[in-house]
């Protein structure tokens, strides 16, 4: 058996749209209902991806908004991005693509590993974003898209499809968590 390999991702988005929910999901498979503003918070998890075990550490951060500055923190010793706008919300949809700029002014590079989430898809009547736009928005850098639900536990469990391109290869393709 291959020895586990390290991986840190940061999780990005406007505040309010679910980071830590997911990311709690992800991790401890529980919705949290409250809710208070995250500064930041670190969690790991082990995974295992098409037989090679990862020790995952994923960063929470602080919801940003478009006037931001961009922690330098979030661009060193990261392996990819999971940026997140909620379905919900123009706002944090336009927020994330500024975002998105500002990270690749931040690390130098014209692409970097990310997944686009468009969560609080459990919504329906709220919604403003169609998945085709999200799925558009995430062809153009490259990246990797879905929506999620993390109330619902909707493609944000240990057991979903991601599609991750970059320097990690596909990672997280198939993501199953280790026992």
């Amino acid at each position: 058996m291959p020895q586990s390999k390290y991986r840190k991702i940061a999780v990005i988005g406007y505040r309010s749209v679910g980071k830590s929910s997911l990311t709690i999901q992800f991790v401890e498979g529980q919705f949290v209902d409250s809710y208070d503003p995250t500064i930041e918070n670190t969690f790991n998890k082990m995974v295992s991806v098409n037989g090679q075990d990862f020790n995952l550490q994923l960063v929470d951060t602080a919801g940003q908004d478009e006037y931001s500055i961009f922690p330098q923190s979030h661009s060193m010793d990261i392996h990819g991005y999971v940026l997140v706008y909620a379905v919900t919300s123009m706002k944090s949809f336009e927020v994330v693509q500024v975002l998105h700029d500002k990270l690749l002014d931040m690390v130098g590079k014209i692409q970097v590993p990310t997944v686009l989430v468009g969560n609080k898809k459990d919504l329906h009547m709220e919604r403003v974003i169609k998945p085709e736009e999200g799925k558009k928005l995430a062809d153009s850098w490259g990246a990797a898209f879905m929506e999620s639900s993390a109330k619902e536990n909707e493609r944000c469990s240990s057991r979903s499809s991601w599609r991750w391109r970059g320097r990690m290869g596909t990672f997280p393709q198939r993501i199953k968590s280790v026992q």
